[in-house]
């Protein structure tokens, strides 16, 4: 081998950890049930709150945490949001209801702008009126996987329904490293 084989070798050697470390987190994220709770308890008065956003390299991910008290139905059009480009993953930890997901959206909303309270917690979205959509009932342990794009909203919640939501940000548009002010 050259010398500038060996000393080229050698660079690459070195930097490999620098780069894989730039790229990829070499830790794990904890959010604990009293950070997510000191969140849900704190005066903020939106049903969704952003916990923490974790940089994963190549992706983001956030976790929130949401809570609707009783939503009766009107019998009318239900309405709902759609979330341009992130994904939500929805852990229902108390309560439950009624949830409609799919669809078309009918008469949207303009999208929320980059100084809405929504571009940091899910991105440019739209809200409208359902046309279609399935319907289900969902409850404590229950799991509902709504992909960017595609509608949903509550129709009925007897009491309230409490949930995390885990948003893969392949796209990156949600602030890396936020965290949550009533946990700092």
């Amino acid at each position: 081998m050259s010398v500038r084989s060996t000393i080229f070798w050698g660079a690459v050697t070195l930097l490999c950890p620098i780069v894989t470390s730039a790229q990829a987190p070499n830790s794990a994220t904890d959010i604990t049930r009293a950070e997510w709770q000191a969140v849900l308890d704190s005066p903020d008065g939106r049903a969704d709150r952003q916990i923490k956003v974790v940089d994963l390299g190549d992706t983001n991910v956030a976790v929130g945490i949401l809570q609707r008290g009783k939503v009766e139905n009107s019998g009318g059009p239900p309405r709902g949001i759609v979330h341009a480009l992130v994904t939500e993953v929805y852990y229902i930890t108390s309560g439950g209801g009624t949830l409609i997901t799919g669809g078309t959206i009918v008469n949207p909303t303009e999208p929320s702008g980059p100084d809405s309270w929504l571009a940091p917690v899910v991105g440019t979205s739209f809200n409208g009126e359902f046309e279609g959509g399935q319907v289900r009932t969902v409850s404590e342990g229950d799991l509902v996987v709504i992909p960017a794009g595609v509608m949903h909203g509550w129709i009925e919640v007897p009491d309230h329904v409490t949930y995390l939501s885990v948003r893969p940000d392949p796209l990156k548009v949600l602030p890396a490293g936020y965290v949550n002010p009533a946990i700092q």
